[in-house]
């Protein structure tokens, strides 16, 4: 795993990492898997411009959301069908049939779960499977508690994560569903690589975790913390707790090159 800290905007990074990927590719075919939220939207307005300028096209790309909350309408304005249109896909020029999202109102939910893991291993895989964390460590809606071999399936909310999202919904805890549907962390770790996006000092208990602690199932992330295929893309306040020794590497290396603008150490 490596652990980027950056002072430039981390979303700009990984933007311009997808757009290097996709035009390196044959065909310029590249299957992504994505999130939702707002530390990722600095990545969406990125790409949205590179395709408006004809720097990169998505016609060849498929796409695979992390997650999707169960009982929603799609038209929903707090959907991620509806994230994913008004931020990304309404923008750029990939193909409908090639951008997938779990169907949060599917009749037979154990169904809908094992063709989204079908739909994936019959694309080859993701490629890249950009996401972020929660306060509590936790990937897509994999809270903690939830083994690091779990597939797509329907998970419970817990409050914390319900009252983080309730600033979505008018600050309204009764209008946040308790549940949804998500990929398992076994999803997300059987990606060629996986990115992490984390922002602000809010998360910054889980960044400490991560390069502190054995992987455990108390805190999601930690699944990454011997995962070579991961990359963990930090700002400052994301990075405030690190402790002494990984502070020390980090300040070592901005000493050597200052003007960079982000500094990567592998752990």
């Amino acid at each position: 795993m490596r652990l980027i800290l950056s002072q430039k905007n981390i979303g700009q990074i990984a933007a311009d990492y997808i757009i290097q990927r996709i035009n390196n590719a044959p065909d310029h075919r590249l299957v992504l898997g994505l999130p939702t939220g707002s530390t990722v939207l600095d990545m969406y307005a990125a790409l949205c411009k590179a395709c408006a300028d004809g720097k990169v096209s998505f016609k060849n790309v498929l796409t695979f959301n992390m997650d999707e909350y169960i009982g929603l309408p799609e038209n929903d304005p707090q959907s991620y069908h509806t994230y994913m249109r008004q931020n990304l896909f309404s923008h750029i020029d990939i193909k409908p049939e090639n951008t997938h999202i779990l169907n949060g109102n599917a009749p037979d939910i154990e169904a809908e779960c094992r063709a989204y893991e079908n739909a994936i291993k019959a694309a080859g895989g993701i490629d890249i499977f950009f996401g972020g964390v929660g306060r509590n460590g936790h990937l897509a809606f994999n809270e903690p508690g939830t083994p690091f071999t779990s597939r797509t399936g329907r998970v419970a909310l817990t409050p914390s994560t319900r009252e983080a999202n309730a600033r979505f919904f008018g600050n309204d805890l009764t209008q946040v569903p308790t549940h949804a549907l998500s990929i398992g962390i076994g999803t997300l770790t059987d990606a060629k690589e996986v990115w992490i996006l984390i922002k602000g000092e809010k998360k910054a208990d889980a960044v400490r975790r991560l390069t502190e602690e054995e992987p455990g199932i108390n805190c999601p992330i930690t699944a990454l913390r011997h995962n070579g295929k991961a990359t963990i893309l930090a700002d400052e306040e994301a990075c405030a707790h690190l402790g002494q020794a990984l502070r020390a590497r980090f300040d070592e290396l901005r000493r050597k090159d200052p003007d960079k603008g982000y500094w990567e150490v592998t752990l």
